[in-house]
């Protein structure tokens, strides 16, 4: 008898009811929230559904999958020795904390604790670019390389919405550190693999609210722009049909992406890692010589990262870091940095319209952000809805895949200027 009742005492005690915390039962119900946006909504089912069913694993107490201590420098530094020379011996002066002790993630993580390290490391996000481009036809952008404008005029979000939230820290509204300001800014570029590459390495507490913040936006993409890209625009500006796009030749395919990742890389070194990828994806496409890498890059290797990355990216979010004023601060201020892109995007493309004498629908400006391809069919959507026999869609698709460039290399800026 006393042997079940210890037994039993055990078994209560190891048990996830006694750890419960109003807070985990809180961020549990959020994770239902994106369980019903992913299932029911179809929202970026792909990566939010993963990212949900992260969320709700890591705030099962006592689950032991993922220990976000293991992952704060400051309660799990890496004390390094450091030597100093003297005559022939090499003697031990004192220790230095250098970085994370990536010894005790191995020995005492979870399973969701070795998946991160694919997100520590910044490997997922990069193989996410390898898929994309091999998935992406950059023709539109290289038939008008004007385009290329578009989508950097689109990153403006992101760098208006770094200095507003660095204004807000100064006036004592908002406490961000400069690599936290950048972080949340990022989401503007509607591109949530650079969002959780650059906020891996800059601001990693914020990860999971940002990861959620970046993919529910990019998700809302036909709700949140066709607002801001009709207040922008005229009526007659919304009615101009683009003449026909012209024939792009398989050189120019194969030479782009090499040239790109060579200029890209020696401009902004640390965007070689996601521009560089994507290139080599869309090289080996194009190339007409891998079809079998092509096609794993598309399918099966994409898949698997995407369920990794998601459902260690939706682990981040513990309690202890989601449930705070900052996560109001990321959602209010990722909308205003992806509002910002758009209105930047729509606004050169009025520009244009004037530059071209009226031969430049500005509405194609709003695909300047990444979110490829959604954000370019909006623009034909809208377009659409003005002059029904407007077809916009390949004219936005141009600078719809320049911003995928484009919010790699602003990454790539704010990574060289902060790390």
């Amino acid at each position: 008898m006393e042997i079940f009742v210890s037994t039993l005492n055990g078994l209560i005690a190891d048990s996830g009811f006694l750890g419960m915390t109003w807070q985990n039962g809180l961020m549990i119900l959020l994770s239902f929230v994106l369980f019903y946006l992913a299932i029911v909504k179809q929202y970026e089912p792909l990566l939010m559904l993963p990212i949900a069913f992260g969320m709700l694993l890591t705030n099962l107490p006592n689950a032991g999958l993922y220990h976000a201590e293991l992952w704060d420098p400051a309660k799990n530094p890496y004390f390094a020795p450091e030597y100093i020379e003297q005559g022939a011996d090499v003697l031990v002066q004192f220790t230095k904390e250098t970085s994370l002790d990536y010894g005790r993630v191995l020995h005492e993580g979870g399973l969701l604790d070795m998946l991160y390290l694919g997100v520590k490391l910044g490997i997922y996000p990069p193989i996410i670019f390898l898929g994309i481009g091999a998935m992406t036809d950059f023709g539109p952008l290289i038939a008008n390389p004007k385009s290329f404008l578009l989508g950097a005029a689109a990153q403006g979000g992101i760098f208006f919405t770094f200095l507003g939230a660095c204004l807000l820290n100064l006036t004592g509204a908002a406490d961000f550190t400069l690599k936290e300001a950048a972080s949340i800014a990022i989401i503007g570029g509607a591109d949530g693999p650079t969002a959780i590459y650059l906020t891996s390495k800059l601001a990693p507490q914020l990860l999971g609210p940002i990861a959620v913040a970046a993919y529910s936006y990019m998700a809302l993409v036909p709700v949140i722009q066709p607002p801001i890209m009709k207040a922008l625009t005229t009526k007659k500006e919304r009615a101009v049909k683009m003449g026909q796009l012209r024939e792009v030749s398989k050189l120019e395919k194969v030479v782009f992406p090499i040239a790109v990742t060579v200029i890209v890389s020696l401009i902004v070194p640390s965007a070689a890692p996601l521009v560089g990828i994507l290139m080599f994806g869309n090289l080996m496409k194009e190339s007409g010589v891998c079809g079998r890498l092509v096609n794993t890059a598309q399918n099966e290797l994409m898949n698997i990262i995407t369920i990794f990355l998601g459902v260690t990216v939706g682990a981040t979010a513990v309690a202890d870091n989601f449930l705070s004023p900052k996560t109001l601060f990321i959602i209010a201020l990722g909308l205003i940095a992806f509002c910002l892109g758009t209105a930047c995007g729509v606004l050169l493309g009025k520009l244009m319209y004037v530059l071209s004498r009226g031969k430049i629908n500005p509405l194609i400006g709003s695909a300047g952000v990444s979110a490829v391809p959604m954000a370019a069919r909006v623009s034909q959507k809208v377009g659409a809805q003005t002059n029904p026999s407007n077809f916009l869609l390949m004219h936005a698709m141009g600078p719809n895949v320049a911003g995928v460039i484009g919010s790699a290399v602003a990454a790539g800026v704010l990574l060289s200027v902060l790390k």
